[in-house]
């Protein structure tokens, strides 16, 4: 159906005319949501107007009339001012009506706010339609089954207050498919019932609402989320107890402590326990590490990147993955010098002591 949709909407006019009350009748029981503008003309400016908004949008349909019958079949009054326009879909939230100004960027923005559920539950199919949205924010709601009956109309009451700006998502948890490897990339573990704030733009950060979820809690955390008043949450390991190894591990809540020490030049490794290719540089990385474990001012440390997170984390190294290369490199970019000790010299330095 979406790619039909979308093959209409590149290859035709945009909006399909509706004259008959039968015909509406087939749209209204065989859409799940459309678009219709009651205008004077089917054709003309305004006709013109609602099919560039058409163009705009990939995803619903758009129809218009002149017909006062069908208009009443869309919940528009026969006697209504023209140009009217209404949305509809078979959610909680049936009934959209536009009152804003008849051109093309405005009707296309509201369209966008309101062809979503009120909550859209995630789903393989949902996925292009929340991440592709032009609202860039969503608070996502992660809740097991049982729980959600509880919490899912408290989350949709909230909903009504942010259309336009925040796209409302459930998750559901016990869903190995799709629900638990989203939570899992989300950071988040554990059957309590989470919010979970997302700005999904090119600096991606994420925030959490801490403690018991009420709708006055979603209401006041929504507002700070719009108005960009909330602090970022990132994924962490527990810090290590014991990190003296050659390469040093390194959890989002030790970044800062180690890798942003301005006394120190870090090497970072960001890798992934399943990556193939970081499994085969893990001894080159821990050879590299012992050959330089004397330097003082040298880090050599590595981040598993599917459980952390930080904001300055980039990988910025382009060398050969072997020892010398990466030796090389190190000693090309550290800003302090360092000489590395013959082997050997220490034990030499020690008999001359003695």
């Amino acid at each position: 159906d979406a790619i039909v949709t979308w093959i209409k909407k590149k290859t035709g006019p945009g909006i399909s005319n509706i004259t008959t009350t039968e015909d509406a009748e087939s749209i209204l029981t065989s859409e799940d949501k459309v678009v219709l503008g009651f205008l004077n003309s089917l054709v003309g400016p305004e006709s013109e107007e609602f099919a560039a908004a058409s163009k705009l949008d990939d995803d619903v349909n758009f129809y218009q009339t002149a017909n006062p019958n069908v208009a009443k079949m869309f919940h528009l009054e026969a006697n209504a001012k023209r140009p009217a326009l209404v949305l509809l879909k078979k959610e909680a939230e049936k009934v959209a009506h536009f009152d804003g100004e008849f051109k093309k960027s405005v009707i296309a923005q509201f369209v966008s706010a309101n062809k979503l559920p009120l909550v859209t539950t995630f789903t393989q199919e949902s996925a292009s339609l929340i991440f592709e949205n032009p609202i860039k924010k969503q608070l996502l709601l992660f809740a097991a089954s049982n729980d959600s009956q509880e919490v899912f109309p408290i989350f949709q009451e909230a909903a009504k207050l942010f259309k336009g700006k925040l796209i409302f998502v459930y998750v559901d948890i016990d869903n190995e498919e799709v629900g638990k490897p989203v939570a899992d990339y989300f950071g988040i573990a554990g059957d309590a019932i989470k919010v979970l704030g997302y700005a999904g733009n090119d600096d991606t950060k994420k925030y959490i609402l801490d403690g018991e979820v009420t709708l006055e809690k979603i209401k006041a955390f929504g507002k700070a989320f719009v108005e960009d008043k909330l602090k970022p949450f990132y994924k962490s390991d527990p810090i290590p107890e014991n990190n003296d190894g050659d390469v040093k591990i390194i959890v989002g809540n030790n970044f800062d402590d180690i890798v942003l020490d301005e006394s120190k030049d870090v090497l970072l490794e960001l890798y992934a326990p399943w990556c193939g290719h970081c499994q085969s540089l893990e001894p080159t990385y821990n050879k590299l590490a012992k050959h330089l474990r004397g330097v003082e001012s040298l880090v050599i440390a590595k981040m598993d990147g599917t459980t952390n997170e930080h904001p300055k984390a980039k990988i910025l190294v382009d060398t050969d993955r072997t020892v010398v290369a990466f030796y090389k490199f190190i000693k090309k970019h550290a800003s302090i010098p360092f000489k590395l000790q013959k082997p050997g010299s220490d034990s030499k330095a020690r008999r001359k002591k003695k």
